[in-house]
């Protein structure tokens, strides 16, 4: 298994995204990393082994902003190394991603006889491309996602920031768990509750098909072809030391 953890809102994110991966590391990983889009633009930290080792770079150099992405992966296509390591960022656009893509390498040959160059092994890597394909025609990041995803076959929980749209996150859940937190002025998504239990108790778990454009006004609930959806805000009634 592998964990994401995705914040918008007002705060420094960079510490945030961290504790949330802690909480996720019992679902195991060989590498960790996160994005945070700040003023600098969009900034991308990674490292092989445990949660620490990420920690460390970000000593050296903790990226600034209020919207931000993380990722606990455990290795299916490619080895466990920094390259391969989440988030993938292609041309301001940054992916996580857990499951499996089926088709990835058709996509992969049909975007380098286009002219893109991958630095990884990984299927993840497609989802980078593929959206900023779709933003450089003009769509925005939500109907850019959509789009992007009508083209993959396989499995994902997914969640996407872009330069171009740094007030926003975007997240889609297709067999793999994805649950959003309600904050004030602040929202949040995760592989699971513990991540972000700290920060809030209000939770919606997504179901299959479901897509989430969170803002830190709040939260809008689509199927994957743009159609609204209704889901119940649940109470969570434990808390962090219970997790």
């Amino acid at each position: 298994m592998c964990g994401i953890v995705g914040y918008v809102g007002d705060e420094e994110c960079a510490s945030l995204l961290v504790d949330g991966l802690r909480k996720l590391e019992y679902r195991g990983y060989d590498s960790a990393g996160l994005a945070v889009l700040g003023k600098q633009g969009l900034s991308v930290i990674r490292a092989k082994g445990k949660l620490q080792n990420l920690e460390n770079r970000l000593r050296d150099a903790t990226p600034q902003g209020a919207t931000g992405i993380g990722h606990t992966r455990w290795a299916t296509h490619g080895k466990p190394s920094d390259e391969n390591a989440h988030p993938h960022k292609y041309e301001g656009v940054a992916v996580v991603h857990n499951g499996i893509i089926e088709n990835h390498l058709e996509l992969k040959e049909q975007l380098i006889k286009a002219g893109h160059k991958f630095s990884s092994e990984t299927d993840t890597e497609i989802f980078a491309h593929l959206i900023h394909v779709e933003i450089e025609k003009g769509l925005r990041l939500p109907d850019a996602v959509r789009a992007a995803l009508r083209n993959v076959k396989g499995t994902y929980a997914l969640a996407v920031v872009s330069e171009k749209f740094p007030d926003m996150l975007v997240v889609s859940k297709n067999a793999s768990p994805l649950v959003v937190g309600l904050g004030q002025h602040c929202n949040f998504v995760a592989s699971d509750v513990p991540a972000i239990l700290a920060h809030t108790r209000d939770v919606i778990y997504l179901e299959e098909g479901d897509f989430a454009v969170i803002t830190k006004q709040g939260v809008e609930l689509t199927d994957n072809a743009g159609h609204k959806l209704a889901r119940g805000v649940k109470r969570i009634d434990w808390t962090p030391t219970m997790a």
